[in-house]
């Protein structure tokens, strides 16, 4: 059985800002409004990071916009959401974020046959020395594909 897969927002600011060692997938603990904005693809991953709290996971400053058909039920755009992860993943976290400067950030959120998930990736800040590296060779990538399109 194949599971289907759609990407609803990414953080593109994250692949700039850190070098990703490592990624894992957790589910994210939403309430009815939340989801359906999620589903209408109204989240924005950007300046959003995960903290270890006891034996938990929690998910900070993740906007996902007010449903707009929803009632005084309604939920905080950027509340802290529970993320579901296992223990052994939780401890294993833990263990590299201790004392090495690495943080946990998310990189997408997507749906997985209805299920919202969120890919997180523990990353170490980027120098300023080599965000001007990364953008280099794109740029240099990005001349080269476009000479061999104008070549053929």
């Amino acid at each position: 059985m194949a599971k289907s897969e759609k990407i609803i927002a990414t953080n593109k600011k994250a692949f700039h800002d850190y070098h990703i060692s490592e990624k894992f997938q957790a589910g994210i603990v939403l309430t009815g409004t939340e989801i359906k904005s999620v589903r209408a693809g109204q989240v924005n991953l950007k300046d959003s990071f995960v903290k270890i709290e006891g034996s938990e996971a929690w998910l900070y400053k993740v906007h996902i916009s007010k449903y707009e058909m929803g009632n005084i039920y309604n939920h905080e755009p950027e509340r802290k959401r529970k993320l579901l992860l296992r223990k052994d993943e939780i401890r294993k976290i833990e263990q590299k974020l201790k004392g090495t400067g690495e943080t946990l950030v998310p990189l997408k959120i997507y749906l997985v046959d209805g299920w919202a998930k969120i890919q997180l990736g523990l990353a170490k800040g980027k120098k300023l020395y080599d965000k001007r590296e990364d953008i280099a060779r794109k740029s240099a990538k990005r001349d080269m594909e476009r000479a061999a399109k104008n070549r053929y």
